[in-house]
C-alpha cells in the first residue's frame, strides 16, 4: 500500500467481523481458528479478489475491504454470506461509501468508522449498508432490502439512514411463542457517555413495559427478565427466542446540552425484520414530564404497529390453519376494509373464534364492533337491528374481561348510536382510565359529546385531539375531524370548519359522514357549487341517504344542535331527500 500513501479518495469500504467470536473462542479455541483460518483462506481471500476489491487488512475476528464501486462491495457481500453460510462461523457486515485516508498500512475517516458501525447493526449472518449505499445500487442487484430508519451510532455526530440487505436469508427456526401476541422492551443504549443519564433511560424504558402491559390483548415480557440484556449487543432473534417474545422494542437516547433524541425500533424477533422505527428530538426542561411524553408517544406509536403486524401474519396462513388468536387478527383486518363485504367476512371469522373459545373477550367487543361499524359506514338496511344485535354482545365482552379497555371503548360507542349517552361517556371514561394511552376511547368520547348535543366546546375538542395527538394515522381520524369539524361549524367558524371536514374527506378512509358535513359547511359559507360536489360524493357513498336516516344514525340533539345553524336546511337546498 506504500504507493497510495497519503490519498485521499472516496471508497466503497466493507467491514465485518465473527458474530459470537469471544464466545466461540473459550468453548473451543482450536476449531474456532482453524474455521476463522480456513474461512479467510478459501472463502473471503478469494471472493474479494474476484470482485475487484483489496483487503485491508485481517484482525483478529473480522476484516476491512475496499472495492472501487458500491456494487462490487454489497454483491460480494451477499456473496460472502451465501458461501459462509455453511461453515461454523456467522458474519456481520456493514458496507458505506465515503471518503478515506490512506496512510500506507491502514485507511481511515468518516467511510471506515460508519462501515464499522453499520457491521454492529447487522444480524449474525446479514449485512446493513448505508442509505447512500442503497441509493445507488436498488434495481442493480438481485437483493430486498429491509428500512431500518435513521440510527444513532457512537462516534458518529449525525444519524444514518440505514438498510438490511436480504437475500439468500437462511432458513431460519421457527420461533415458538404463546397463542397471545408478546413483547419484550430491551434497555435502551445511552449514548451520552454520561452514567448519570442511565436514570432517565432505564426511567423511559420501565414506563413503556408498564404502559403497553394496560393493553389486554398483549403480552408484556416483564422489567425483571428484559433488563438482563442491559449492556449486552443481543441478537434479536435469540432474545425473541429465549424470553418468548414475537417482538422485540430496542433503542438508544443521545443527550447533547438542553436537548435529547431517542431512537426506537420496533423488531419482529422470527426474521430480525424491522417493523417500525422512528426518532425524537425534544428540550430537556422537566426530566420527569419529558419522560411521561416520550412514553406515552412511543406507546401510542408501538401499539398500532404491533396490531398492523398481528394482522399481516395472520393473513399469510390459511384460515383453516388458524388458532382463534389469529382468526380474530384476520377479523380485524376485514374490520378495516370499511366494506359490506369485510363486515361480513370478519363476522364469519369471529364465529369460528368463538367456537374455539367462546370466553374470548376481545372476539366479542370486535364482533359487537362489527355492528356499530355497519350502522356508521352505511352498511346496513336496519340500523336499529344491527345495534339490539351489537349491544348484548358487547355487555358480554365486558362481563367476560372486565379490565379491557376496547371492550368498553366499543360498548360504550354502541351505547352512543342508541342515544344512551350518559351510559356510553361512563364507559368511554373507565377505558380510557383502564388505558390513558387509548387514542380510540378518547376519539369516541369526543363523537359521543357531540352526538349528545353538548354545548362543551373544548371538552369535545379536548378528546378528539387527545386521540389524534396519541395515534396521528389511526383509522378513525375521520372520525376525530368529523367532531372536531361540527365543533367548529356550530361555533360559527365555518372557514375553519371547512378546512376540517376537507382533511377528513382526503384521508385514505372516510365516510359519507365527512362529504355530507362539508357539503353543509360550504353551502354555509356560500361556495354553492363546491357544496353540491361534496353532497354528490355523500351520495355516492351512501345512495339511500336520507335526513331521516342520517337522524336515526346520529340522534336527534346533533341533528337538533345543526338544524339551529342552517345546516339542515342547506342540506334540503343541496337535494338530500327527507325520508
Amino acid at each position: 500500500m506504500a504507493d497510495r500513501e497519503n490519498q485521499r479518495r472516496l471508497a466503497a469500504i466493507l467491514a465485518a467481523d465473527v458474530a459470537g467470536y469471544t464466545r466461540q473462542m473459550e468453548e473451543d479455541t482450536d476449531g474456532t481458528v482453524a474455521a476463522w483460518k480456513a474461512a479467510r483462506d478459501d472463502v473471503i481471500d478469494p471472493a474479494i479478489t474476484v470482485k475487484s476489491g483489496t483487503i485491508i487488512k485481517f484482525t483478529g475476528d473480522g476484516f476491512l475491504a475496499e472495492f472501487p464501486s458500491v456494487q462490487d462491495a454489497v454483491s460480494c457481500a451477499i456473496q460472502l454470506q451465501e458461501q459462509l453460510d455453511a461453515g461454523p462461523l456467522e458474519f456481520r457486515m456493514g458496507i458505506h461509501i465515503g471518503d478515506v485516508t490512506d496512510d500506507g498500512t491502514d485507511i481511515h475517516g468518516e467511510g471506515v468508522n460508519i462501515a464499522a458501525r453499520l457491521e454492529g447493526l447487522a444480524e449474525p449472518g446479514g449485512i446493513c449498508v448505508s442509505g447512500d449505499v442503497f441509493n445507488q445500487v436498488r434495481n442493480r442487484i438481485e437483493a430486498d432490502f429491509a428500512d431500518m430508519g435513521e440510527q444513532e451510532v457512537k462516534h458518529v455526530t449525525h444519524p444514518i439512514h440505514v438498510y438490511a440487505v436480504k437475500s439468500g436469508a437462511k432458513d431460519q427456526p421457527v420461533v415458538q411463542h404463546p397463542e397471545k401476541a408478546s413483547i419484550a422492551v430491551l434497555p435502551f443504549d445511552n449514548l451520552s457517555n454520561d452514567p448519570e443519564q442511565d436514570y432517565f433511560v432505564d426511567g423511559v424504558v420501565e414506563d413503556i413495559i408498564t404502559e403497553l402491559s394496560k393493553f389486554r390483548w398483549l403480552m408484556v415480557i416483564a422489567r425483571n427478565s428484559t433488563f438482563t440484556y442491559k449492556g449486552q449487543s443481543v441478537d434479536i432473534k435469540t432474545v425473541g427466542h429465549e424470553l418468548g417474545a414475537r417482538y422485540v422494542v430496542e433503542g438508544s437516547v443521545r443527550k447533547a446540552g438542553n436537548r435529547i433524541r431517542i431512537n426506537a425500533q420496533l423488531i419482529d424477533s422470527a426474521d430480525g425484520s424491522h417493523i417500525w422505527a422512528e426518532r425524537y428530538d425534544r428540550e430537556l426542561e422537566d426530566v420527569f414530564d419529558l419522560q411521561d411524553e416520550i412514553t406515552q408517544t412511543l406507546v401510542s406509536t408501538i401499539e398500532p404497529e404491533l396490531k398492523a403486524a398481528e394482522k399481516i401474519r395472520a393473513r399469510r396462513k390459511p384460515t383453516e390453519n388458524l388458532d382463534a388468536w389469529e382468526m380474530y387478527h384476520k377479523a380485524m383486518w376485514h374490520r378495516y376494509q370499511f366494506t359490506g363485504e369485510g363486515y361480513d367476512d370478519a363476522e364469519r371469522l369471529l364465529e369460528k373464534a368463538l367456537e374455539l373459545d367462546p370466553n374470548f373477550a376481545a372476539a366479542h367487543a370486535l364482533k359487537a364492533w362489527l355492528g356499530y361499524g355497519r350502522v356508521v359506514m352505511g352498511h346496513t338496511d336496519d340500523p336499529k337491528k344491527s345495534l339490539a344485535e351489537a349491544y348484548p354482545t358487547a355487555k358480554q365482552a365486558v362481563a367476560l374481561d372486565d379490565r379491557d379497555a376496547n371492550a368498553f371503548l366499543t360498548l360504550g360507542s354502541v351505547e352512543t348510536l342508541m342515544g344512551r349517552y350518559e351510559s356510553a361517556l361512563k364507559n368511554l371514561d373507565y377505558a380510557i382510565e383502564l388505558n390513558p394511552n387509548f387514542a380510540q376511547a378518547h376519539i369516541f368520547k369526543g363523537l359521543t359529546l357531540i352526538f349528545s348535543g353538548s354545548r362543551d366546546s373544548a371538552k369535545t375538542l379536548s378528546a378528539a385531539e387527545t386521540g389524534m395527538r396519541l395515534s396521528p394515522k389511526d383509522p378513525s381520524t375521520w372520525t376525530a375531524l368529523n367532531t372536531i369539524g361540527c365543533v367548529q361549524m356550530v361555533d360559527g367558524d365555518l372557514g375553519a370548519s371547512v378546512a376540517t371536514y376537507d382533511a377528513a374527506c382526503r384521508l385514505p378512509v372516510t365516510s359519507f359522514f365527512s362529504y355530507l358535513h362539508l357539503a353543509a359547511a360550504l353551502k354555509l359559507t356560500g361556495r354553492d357549487e363546491e357544496a353540491r360536489t361534496a353532497m354528490a360524493s355523500a351520495l355516492e357513498l351512501l345512495p339511500n341517504l336520507t335526513l331521516a336516516g342520517y337522524e336515526q344514525q346520529v340522534g336527534s340533539p346533533l341533528v337538533a344542535m345543526l338544524d339551529e345553524i342552517g345546516a339542515v336546511d342547506a342540506w334540503r337546498e343541496l337535494g338530500l331527500p327527507e325520508k
